[in-house]
């Protein structure tokens, strides 16, 4: 029988499908549909101190491999997620989750990370400095090794819980950004964020989405979130959570060969709301058809 357990860190999961923050909610609208606890656990919605309304419409475009997103961490502000989303979660999901914060302010970082690390149904606390559709904060902390250092430090001295960095694609050298993490006293590293795109519409002449340009994700992106995660790697000796593009159960093996422990999947959902169920479901015939006896084993196989 194939096993599909693997170790985050000292956080065993079941299997090592994790739906990215952005694309699941708080959970409990993909639970109406189907047993969402079948997951290893899932990443929940970008969360901020203050409530946020995002970017203006429209903030979404469709492209060939992918859609872009401005949709600008939208959520309703630390306050409710800790009074309102999570108890609403616990009715429908046992397991702990990864906690998705933002900030534009170390301050920021710091007290909302230091909020949501008193809640018990959290494990890791995946801290974003890679969002591109927020102005003055986020992706301007991660694109430099001082400021994913500095975000780190901040969010580390207040916190118990594995804090997780997640990194952004957008730079020239993502292993020295990951480094930075890693010194700075990351427990692990989430990667990658999206892509930095847009689109232009023929008739107005003008960009598809408010904010001009916005996030690209989807499967396009996969050959990119690979190269990055197999060279992150190789050089910081921390838990990686890969994602990037993911859309089927090869997806998965082949971002673990590369270095990834567990997986994010993000752009599929929101074409498919049963992509993680089908991809779980797969799982196991593939790696039978690649002798795969546990996916613990194949972690950053591909580098041996």
């Amino acid at each position: 029988m194939a096993d599909l357990k693997v170790s985050l860190g000292g956080w065993e999961l079941d299997n090592p499908l994790i739906p990215a923050s952005g694309t699941f909610g708080y959970g409990y609208e993909f639970a109406e549909l189907w047993d969402i606890n079948m997951l290893g656990s899932f990443s929940f919605k970008g969360t901020t101190r203050e409530p946020r309304f995002g970017n203006p419409t429209p903030r979404i475009a469709e492209t060939p491999g992918g859609m872009i997103n401005a949709v600008g961490m939208q959520n309703p502000g630390i306050d409710k997620v800790v009074s309102e989303e999570l108890p609403r979660l616990a009715k429908c999901f046992r397991k702990k989750v990864v906690a998705n914060i933002g900030g534009f302010s170390l301050d920021e970082y710091a007290e909302t990370c230091a909020r949501i690390d008193r809640e018990d149904q959290v494990a890791i606390i995946e801290v974003n400095v890679s969002c591109p559709n927020v102005h003055n904060g986020c992706m301007s902390f991660g694109t430099s090794a001082e400021g994913i250092a500095s975000v780190t430090k901040a969010v580390k001295a207040v916190t118990t819980k594995p804090v997780y960095i997640k990194l952004t694609p957008n730079v020239t050298d993502i292993v020295s950004l990951a480094a930075a993490a890693a010194e700075a006293g990351a427990d692990g590293i989430s990667m990658i964020n999206t892509l930095l795109g847009m689109r232009i519409d023929l008739r107005t002449r003008k960009p598809v989405i408010a904010n001009r340009m916005g996030g690209f994700s989807g499967s396009a992106i996969l050959p990119v979130a690979l190269r990055m995660v197999y060279q992150v790697y190789d050089a910081v000796r921390l838990p990686i959570i890969g994602m990037g593009g993911i859309t089927t159960a090869r997806d998965v093996i082949e971002m673990m060969l590369a270095g990834a422990t567990a997986v994010e999947i993000g752009a599929a959902n929101l074409v498919d709301p049963w992509a993680c169920p089908k991809i779980l479901a797969d799982l196991p015939s593939v790696m039978e058809q690649y002798g795969i006896n546990s996916l613990s084993e194949i972690i950053g196989a591909a580098h041996r």
